[in-house]
């Protein structure tokens, strides 16, 4: 059951952890461990960060896709 749960939400989140663990060779586990801690301590701001980083790479990621459409025509 847990594991179900966290496989939603790992395919449904914006990602934002894993590319950041993937660009600085960081664990996953720490970054979002990172953004669970310092959301308590700075009362939300580190959860508008991922927000806002999370709709930056869909745009990234979908500008790319049309991109590569284009360029296969």
């Amino acid at each position: 059951m847990l594991q179900r749960i966290i496989t939603f939400f790992e395919r449904h989140s914006f990602g934002v952890c894993t590319y950041l663990g993937e660009k600085f060779n960081v664990s996953i586990g720490k970054i979002r461990l990172f953004f669970i801690y310092s959301s308590f301590l700075a009362v939300g701001f580190p959860l508008i960060f991922y927000i806002f980083a999370g709709i930056v790479l869909d745009i990234r990621n979908y500008v790319k896709r049309v991109h590569t459409r284009v360029t296969d025509l």
